[in-house]
């Protein structure tokens, strides 16, 4: 069966984490136990309040760093250095998704709340990095977190980006809000894996019914085979 309503899409837009490899690698978990680690040594305090700082933060602010920084004035560099510090082998090659993602006209671009560094890496496991136009990172939105309107717009202003010719691929269905109004067709991307009730997943949603999700997919390699240009 093709997917419809792409015919008009020039510009590719994707997540990163959980969205162009599987849940199911893990990858979070690592940054999470390292986000507690840095929090721990930070503030002299035990693995349990560690992560009640951290989980606080990630409620209140959007990201772990964010509530870091505006109530700690802790530079942003060292933090994100320290807990992208992981091991990237969980994440296999994927040559479907290389070719199929090579055979949408347009340009591709990384959205992510993480760094350059780390999608260059998760980029390079999968085998798709040549396939990308750029990558923009939370350094980039100024450390302002998705789904904030503000990296939206300032992620459309830097790649001249056409809202009603683009199409965003996410994992985490409140993420594709700001998208949706702005005018592109959004995809969910779910995994099974970010229904196990981990805090950081639990908030990906299923996206079922909600009007900000125009398609949705656990197959984004076969989605993309899908798309027809005919």
């Amino acid at each position: 069966m093709s997917a419809p309503g792409f015919q008009h899409v020039e510009t590719w837009i994707f997540d990163l984490d959980n969205t162009l490899y599987p849940a199911s690698c893990r990858l979070f978990d690592q940054i999470d136990v390292r986000m507690g680690a840095f929090i721990s040594d930070l503030f002299k305090v035990d693995k349990v309040e560690a992560r009640r700082i951290q989980k606080d933060f990630f409620y209140k602010y959007g990201t772990t760093l964010r509530g870091l920084m505006i109530e700690h004035e802790i530079k942003p560099a060292a933090f994100l250095d320290y807990v992208h510090d992981i091991d990237h082998s969980p994440i296999p090659a994927n040559g479907a998704l290389a070719a199929n993602l090579e055979a949408l006209p347009g340009r591709k671009l990384v959205f992510t709340n993480g760094t350059v560094s780390h999608a260059t890496n998760v980029m390079h496991r999968i085998g798709i990095t040549h396939l990308f136009d750029g990558i923009f990172d939370i350094v980039h939105s100024d450390f302002i977190p998705k789904p904030e309107r503000g990296p939206y717009e300032k992620f459309i202003a830097t790649h001249t980006v056409d809202p009603g010719k683009a199409a965003m691929f996410e994992d985490i269905a409140r993420n594709l809000s700001v998208p949706h109004d702005l005018g592109m067709t959004t995809v969910l991307v779910h995994d099974a894996a970010n229904d196990d009730g981990n805090t950081m997943n639990s908030i990906a949603g299923d996206g079922e019914g909600a009007p900000h999700v125009h398609h949705k997919t656990s197959d984004l390699a076969g989605f993309l085979a899908d798309i027809k240009f005919d």
